[in-house]
């Protein structure tokens, strides 16, 4: 029978090992690996590598085929000495994985070159049991409902688009949710725009918007602009947030909204629906075409229906 010791110099012959310098390097340099902390979610908790994905070694065989599901995926595994990751990285190559190394040393060794680590405020008993099914999937788990908690995202519009985006958004737990809309709501937009209610006809929809997101999910900031988006501005309303979601109703704000989010470097979610049919695109900058690059010039106007 093998022993724990055995199966170590298994995978020390067969799994290749990279050190913390080379680990904290490529990180500097801009060139990360996928990086899996296989330890146990508390001693995560105390402090990780900032990027990295925690998945405790009991759960591996179980989760990462989902998080990573290309088996040529570059991976480096870490855990507190080394040790649990060779094994764990064994076992990334029974399942396929043909780019996988262990970090030699592992977080003690990190520490001792006084290396930073990422130490984040638990979340409340209530966000637990909020965000319990997040927890479950590979691709979120704690760590990613951090990262939402900690998201900003501006919607562009709070009407038939903007209205589903922003109740999703805020049920998630993105932390941060801009709306900007000139507009008060109407008795017909109610059979669409699901952020209002009867009682809200006649308000501003950013403020009808709020008090709808705040009763869903208190952990939400939302921050109302009630005017109308221009080139004056664009700029200041767009520069903190990490996303935009345009669901606006016009080809003028349509393009303002593309020529911002492409000189700020800033990813467009842009929506559009007509009648049954509808289109999404995710436009980033330095990625892939921009809304211009797609439809260079707006159609005539009166030509496209709303």
């Amino acid at each position: 029978m093998k022993t724990y010791r055995d199966l170590v110099t298994e995978a020390k012959q067969a799994v290749p090992e990279v050190s913390v310098e080379q680990v904290h390097g490529r990180l500097a340099a801009g060139d990360p690996p996928v990086l899996i902390d296989v330890r146990d979610p508390d001693e995560y908790r105390e402090g990780f590598i900032e990027g990295a994905v925690g998945i405790s070694r009991g759960f591996l065989e179980f989760k990462v085929q989902d998080a990573f599901p290309d088996s040529e995926t570059p991976i480096v595994l870490y855990c507190l000495s080394g040790l649990r990751s060779l094994l764990a990285a064994r076992a990334h190559q029974a399942l396929g994985y043909r780019n996988v190394a262990s970090m030699a040393g592992g977080i003690r060794r990190w520490k001792e070159l006084r290396l930073p680590l990422v130490k984040e405020e638990p979340l409340t008993p209530e966000q637990m049991e909020r965000y319990s099914r997040h927890f479950m999937l590979a691709q979120v788990g704690e760590a990613g409902q951090k990262r939402l908690l900690r998201a900003k995202a501006l919607l562009i519009g709070a009407g038939g688009l903007g209205s589903p985006a922003a109740v999703y958004l805020a049920a998630v737990g993105v932390g941060t949710i801009g709306i900007i809309d000139s507009d008060v709501v109407d008795l017909s937009n109610l059979q669409r725009q699901i952020l209002h209610r009867t009682a809200d006809v006649g308000r501003p929809k950013v403020e009808s918007a709020r008090d709808t997101i705040h009763a869903l999910n208190p952990d939400v900031t939302v921050v109302p602009y009630a005017e109308r988006l221009t080139v004056d501005n664009i700029d200041r309303i767009i520069k903190d947030y990490d996303v935009v979601v345009d669901g606006s109703d016009n080809f003028a704000t349509r393009y303002l909204v593309n020529d911002a989010c492409y000189l700020a470097g800033k990813p467009n979610v842009h929506g559009s629906i007509f009648q049954f049919e509808g289109m999404v695109t995710v436009l980033a900058p330095g990625r892939g075409p921009c809304y211009r690059c797609l439809f260079p010039v707006p159609p005539p106007a009166g030509l496209v229906p709303s």
